[in-house]
């Protein structure tokens, strides 16, 4: 049998950012550029020094959002927060904003907090400017008014003394090119928003046969959520954007053939042994078959006992109110045998009466009363030596209302007062039958199939998601006849 493949989602928090300290050989002989990889999905930036101190690699790395919180009423402003620093982005999903539309970054305002939080983090030591050269990425065939703002903002809010533009995918295809491979090729530079392809002849970039496909992992993630959330209605909150992601990086895949694929996936067989499942939180809490059988009777005898002390504390508080105003009545009564009239019509209007004919039936009413909740305590004080055993069958106790939290809650509810000792409870007799036990963390799994080709496949087939766009091999091959 093949191994039961359950993956637990990570949900990893982001770690806020450090402040680095640059290292001398950034500064002299003269300040080294610094390298900014600036995406639509993440920021990298890093510098280009060629001594061994300094890493080669991005020494930092985030996510290109940022999100303006809103300030407590009567506190402090306020506050943004960029990147790393939102620690987890689902509960500010709808307060997130990204400086990008389509790979171009239109809102330079937002484009301003990630450069600060680049230049902060890295230690950039600068008196009011950055004296370093900018090697910026951006998307190819960038609009020139965009350009034309991200220059005014480095010159003008950092007076950068140099800035250097450049296309990611171009520095990765001459960086990975071997000296034996032949100057022209066909990138496919797929990113989080949009899907690029570039020709590159002779070692240059033919743009005017660039091509845009407007689909990239967004877009995958967003349709992967949309398939589990009407596949699982029951965990609609539960199917984030960000496990979508995560869904999407680490378990889906390219099939070699969609529709061969796919029927392969109408196999039994070979569903079980290609299915991830993927499993939700849950809590233990509520499942019942992990509570032992003598733990849940033990807790049943507790609670039995505290609301039986409980009506009997009540019982003892109604007969003493009771026993006062009966008192009271009785007084009122002596004052009629003893022919004191005007005293006794004083009472009666202090007790709302009418009559003497009125208090008599009071005084009745409040014996009887006095005289029934004096069998009750008795009998309370017999019967509460008494362990009731409640053995009903073993059933999955999904309701909460049987944890110890909510005994504490019970004091205060009235309502269950005439459950408990006012008879003594019939002992039921234990049934043997076998009940099925409810898998709780099966139900919290989300089982998926042919979602981990239908997800990324959108890029081949746009038509999928209802996009009207030619996918990468077709516009690739548009590419190459051209």
């Amino acid at each position: 049998a093949a191994p039961t493949r359950v993956f637990a989602f990570r949900d990893a928090r982001w770690a806020p950012d450090p402040v680095l300290e640059p290292s001398a050989a950034v500064r002299s002989p003269q300040p080294v550029p610094l390298v900014i990889d600036n995406g639509s999905f993440q920021t990298r930036a890093g510098w280009a020094c060629p001594d061994p101190s300094v890493p080669a690699e991005p020494l930092l790395r985030f996510r290109s959002l940022a999100a303006r919180s809103r300030g407590a009423r009567g506190g402090a402003g306020a506050e943004t927060q960029v990147g790393n620093d939102l620690g987890s982005p689902e509960p500010l999903r709808w307060l997130l904003r990204s400086p990008f539309d389509r790979n171009v970054p239109v809102q330079l305002e937002l484009q301003e907090l990630l450069l600060d939080h680049v230049f902060q983090r890295l230690g950039v030591s600068s008196q009011g400017c950055v004296d370093h050269p900018i090697v910026l990425t951006e998307a190819v065939c960038n609009p020139l008014y965009s350009r034309q703002m991200m220059s005014e903002l480095l010159f003008e809010c950092y007076q950068v003394p140099k800035v250097s533009y450049g296309v990611d995918s171009l520095y990765s295809f001459y960086h990975n090119r071997r000296q034996n491979w032949p100057c022209s090729g066909l990138v496919i530079s797929s990113g989080y928003q949009c899907t690029h392809i570039l020709p590159v002849l002779e070692g240059r970039l033919d743009a005017k046969n660039c091509k845009r496909i407007n689909l990239g992992g967004c877009q995958a993630a967003v349709y992967l959520q949309r398939l589990l959330q009407l596949k699982y209605p029951g965990h609609f909150a539960a199917i984030t954007l960000s496990r979508m992601e995560e869904i999407l990086h680490e378990h889906s895949y390219i099939a070699q053939d969609y529709i061969e694929e796919l029927q392969k996936w109408r196999c039994p067989e070979y569903y079980e042994d290609n299915v991830h499942k993927m499993q939700l939180p849950f809590s233990n809490k509520l499942l019942g078959s992990t509570v032992a059988s003598e733990e849940k009777q033990e807790k049943r005898q507790q609670q039995l006992r505290r609301l039986q002390e409980l009506n009997a504390r009540r019982r003892e508080e109604k007969l003493q109110l009771d026993q006062e105003r009966l008192d009271r009545l009785l007084y009122v009564q002596e004052l009629l045998e003893d022919g004191q009239m005007d005293q006794f019509h004083k009472a009666l209007v202090e007790l709302n009466m009418d009559s003497a004919e009125e208090l008599q039936s009071y005084i009745n009413k409040l014996s009887l009363s006095v005289e029934q909740t004096k069998q009750k305590i008795l009998q309370s004080e017999v019967n509460i030596e008494v362990d009731v055993v409640d053995s009903k069958p073993e059933t999955p106790d999904l309701d909460p209302l049987g944890s110890e939290q909510s005994l504490e809650d019970v004091e205060s509810i009235n309502e269950f007062e005439p459950l408990f000792a006012e008879e003594q409870p019939e002992v039921e007799k234990p049934v043997a039958a076998v009940q099925p036990v409810f898998n709780l963390a099966e139900y919290h799994q989300l089982f998926l199939g042919t979602e981990r080709i239908r997800a990324p496949e959108i890029v081949f087939q746009p038509s999928l998601i209802g996009e009207d766009q030619a996918g990468i091999a077709e516009t690739m091959q548009y590419v190459l006849e051209r």
